[in-house]
C-alpha cells in the first residue's frame, strides 16, 4: 500500500517538472538577456585592468646605444680604474718614503751620538756604537730600495692616469677628464711634499757624515782594529754619496 502511495507521488512531481520546465527556461532567458549588457561592460572593464597590469617596455633611447655613447662609457670605466690604481700605488708609495726618512733621521742621530762621543769611549764602545750604525745604514738601503721600487710603479699609474684622461677628452667624457686630471694634480704635490721631507734628511746626513770625517781627521784619531776596515770603506761610501 505505501509502495502504491510513493509511486503516484513520484509521477506527481514528474508531472508538475513538465509543466513547470518551460517557465524556468523562460526564466532563464530572461536572466540571461538582462544580464546580457552590463556582463560585455563587466568584460570589457576586467580587461582593460589586465591590461593595465601588464608593464609596458618603454623604449630604449637610440642614442644611449650609439657608438660615441658606449665609448664614453668605457673611458669612464678605464678612469674609474686607473684612479683606484694611482690612488693605491700614492699611498704605498708615501709610505715608503716617510719610512725612508725616519731611517735617515735615525743615522743621523747615530752619527751625531758617535761625533759627540769620539775621545770618550774605550774601542769595545766605540765598536758597539759602529755595529748600531752599520746595521741603520742597511736598514736605511732597504727602505730606500723599497721607495724606489714602489716610486717606479707610482710613475706607471700616473702614465695610465693621463693616458685615461686624455682620451675620456677626446671622446666627450669631460667629466671623467677633468677628474682624472684633478687626482693627477693632487697625488703629484702629496708626494713632492714627501719627497722634499726626505730631500731635507738626505741633506742633513749629508753634513753629519761630513762633520764625522772632518772630526776624525782633526783628532787624527785612530779607529780600534776591530773596525779600521769598517770605517775605511764608510769613508769611501761617503765619497761616493757625495
Amino acid at each position: 500500500m505505501a509502495a502504491a502511495t510513493n509511486a503516484r507521488w513520484l509521477r506527481a512531481c514528474f508531472a508538475l517538472l513538465r509543466q513547470n520546465v518551460p517557465v524556468l527556461a523562460n526564466m532563464r532567458t530572461r536572466c540571461l538577456s538582462g544580464l546580457k549588457g552590463p556582463w560585455k561592460k563587466m568584460t570589457a572593464l576586467g580587461f582593460g585592468i589586465s591590461l593595465s597590469a601588464i608593464p609596458i617596455t618603454q623604449k630604449h633611447d637610440p642614442s644611449c646605444l650609439s657608438n660615441e655613447a658606449l665609448i664614453r662609457r668605457a673611458v669612464s670605466l678605464v678612469t674609474d680604474s686607473t684612479a683606484t690604481l694611482l690612488s693605491q700605488t700614492t699611498y704605498a708609495l708615501i709610505d715608503a718614503l716617510t719610512e725612508y726618512t725616519m731611517a735617515i733621521y735615525t743615522l743621523v742621530s747615530l752619527y751625531q751620538k758617535y761625533a759627540h762621543l769620539l775621545g770618550k769611549m774605550n774601542s769595545k764602545e766605540e765598536d758597539a756604537i759602529w755595529q748600531v750604525i752599520i746595521g741603520a745604514r742597511v736598514e736605511m738601503t732597504a727602505k730606500q730600495e723599497a721607495y724606489l721600487k714602489l716610486e717606479s710603479r707610482w710613475m706607471t699609474a700616473l702614465r695610465l692616469s693621463e693616458m685615461a684622461a686624455e682620451a675620456a677628452f677626446q671622446s666627450g667624457a669631460d667629466q671623467a677628464s677633468v677628474s682624472t686630471h684633478n687626482q693627477i694634480q693632487l697625488v703629484k704635490t702629496q708626494v713632492q711634499e714627501v719627497r722634499q721631507l726626505s730631500q731635507k734628511a738626505e741633506t742633513k746626513l749629508a753634513e753629519v757624515k761630513t762633520e764625522e770625517l772632518k772630526k776624525l781627521k782633526e783628532e787624527d784619531l785612530v779607529p780600534p782594529a776591530g773596525r779600521q776596515g769598517s770605517v775605511e770603506e764608510a769613508e769611501e761610501a761617503y765619497l761616493r754619496e757625495d
